[in-house]
């Protein structure tokens, strides 16, 4: 698979790692994973600022598999007894760590309002890559007997600025939890750390870069 790579051949298995590694990086970027093989990710061009992007939605189910696993792995310590994946790509990773936790069932919050939402179990959200105005997250207040004095897991599928993910740290608040972590498949670049809670605990399959524009590419900003 050449620089050129079409959208289907992104994410869809995990490739032997390089001898060498383009400089500066083009239409795609290898993404070390932690058991030496490499994950092909589109380059999201912001302008001066570019970024590695997944679709977890998109993703082969082997590839998905296999980061859920490892999330399942690293987050056992935190005995979580109930998942809640984050709309709407975070919904593909919550539902495969929770099945790899061995959970039932999970907890889906949505963006759209159902006749029978509250008001009240909902927040607004953004992320890097859909950060128009007017978008909200919703819990279905069916569900909070869930999530009432259970220990909780919140996954999304990236943390970039990190905004989506403390959009749903304020939705469990307003339903009255306080998760034992965080997990997701990527975190993308360390925009995010400045305004993190450093008492909770995050954990992610992998990570990538942020990346600054150069002549002919882009080269990483961020290690």
């Amino acid at each position: 698979m050449a620089g050129g790579a079409g959208a289907d051949e992104f994410w869809q298995a995990f490739e032997p790692a390089p001898h060498a590694r383009p400089d500066p990086w083009q239409e795609h970027y290898l993404a070390p994973m932690r058991d030496g093989t490499v994950l092909r990710l589109p380059m999201r061009d912001f302008g001066e600022t570019g970024l590695a992007g997944l679709i977890a939605n998109q993703a082969s189910f082997a590839v998905l598999d296999r980061l859920c696993a490892w999330i399942a792995r690293d987050v056992a310590g935190l005995r979580a007894e109930i998942v809640v994946g984050l709309p709407t790509l975070g919904h593909a990773v919550g539902a495969g760590v929770a099945r790899a936790l061995g959970h039932a069932n999970w907890v889906a919050p949505g963006t759209t309002r159902k006749l029978w939402y509250e008001e009240a179990l909902s927040v607004p959200t953004a992320s890097v890559t859909s950060p128009g105005a007017g978008r909200r997250i919703w819990l279905d207040p069916r569900l909070l007997p869930r999530l009432t004095g259970r220990r909780v897991l919140l996954v999304d599928d990236v943390i970039s600025t990190g905004r989506s993910a403390r959009a749903g740290l304020e939705l469990l608040a307003r339903a009255g939890v306080h998760p034992s972590g965080v997990a997701v498949a990527m975190l993308q670049g360390d925009a995010w750390r400045p305004d993190w809670d450093p008492a909770l605990p995050l954990h992610a399959a992998f990570s990538t870069p942020r990346f600054r524009r150069m002549a002919g590419g882009w080269q990483p900003a961020t290690p």
